[in-house]
Parts: structure tokens; sequence; C-alpha cells
């Protein structure tokens, strides 16, 4: 029984070490999976193309720290646009279970089973790996400022 306990206490100290190992995505892998989004998305900043692509999608540069629906020049489905003024600022996590079921997302997100998304292309795997080399590629987010991204406006201004 001693050795049971043990067996479960030692599995108990490792989940959440291998979970924390594998939540993160790999940004090298990301680079390569981004092939697939390449035919609606692009990544710029300004006249800097990082990656050539499409635009019936939005530019992801700087997607990681920005407010749901609101890249400029990019028209966003209503549901989207909700879900940013609901505190959805995109983080390597959020994008992730985004890319797998974008309507999916939306409809957990907002509580709203008939919300929409204008993306009907799922990323089953490699999301993570995306959302890591989105995130390698953009500009740098400190903590702080992604916090006070998702923070809510003050109403007093």
């Amino acid at each position: 029984m001693k050795s049971m306990f043990r067996v479960l206490a030692i599995f108990a100290l490792a989940t959440p070490a291998f979970a924390d190992s594998h939540a993160a995505g790999d940004a090298d892998a990301g680079a390569k999976t981004f092939g697939r989004c390449k035919s609606c998305h692009m990544i710029a900043n300004g006249d800097q193309v990082i990656e050539k692509g499409g635009r019936t999608g939005p530019n992801l540069y700087g997607v990681i720290g920005r407010q749901a629906g609101t890249a400029e020049g990019y028209s966003y489905q209503k549901s989207i646009v909700a879900a940013g003024e609901a505190g959805l600022v995109w983080d390597e996590e959020s994008l992730t279970k985004y890319v797998a079921d974008p309507r999916e997302f939306l409809r957990e997100f907002l509580d709203d089973s008939k919300a929409k998304s204008g993306m009907s292309f799922k990323l089953k795997k490699g999301g993570a790996d995306v959302a890591a080399y989105l995130a390698r590629v953009g500009p740098e987010v400190a903590p702080a400022e992604a916090d006070a991204a998702a923070a809510p406006a003050d109403s007093d201004s």
C-alpha cells in the first residue's frame, strides 16, 4: 500500500511539471505550420513583411497581447469584436484554443450558441506552435501591458 501511495504522490507532483513543459509551443515548428495559415494571413510590421501571405484574414503581426477584433484595416465579424469588447486579449493559450475551433471557442467565450467566426479553418494540431511563433515574431509584450489591455476601460475619462 505504501508503494502505491508513493507512486501516486510522484505522479501528482510530476503532472503539473509535465503539463507546464508541454503547454508552450515550439516557435520553430510554428514557423513551418504557419504555412497553412498563409493563404489567408500575412505577418507584416508596416513595410517590413515577415511572412508574405493572403489578406482574407487580418495581419497577425502583434496579435499576441492585442484585444481580439481590433487589427487595423480589417473588418471583423460581430462575434470576434464582441469577444474583444468582453475582454478577450490574445495570449498564446487563448489563440491556441481559438485556432483549433474558432466558432466553438467564440460560443464558449461569449456564452452565445449563435456566435460565429469569420475563420472556418480549424488547426487541430500545431496551434500552440503557431501561437509561439506569432509571439516570437511580434513586438515584445510586457506582462503589465497585456494585463492593462485585458482590463476594462476606465469610464471616468
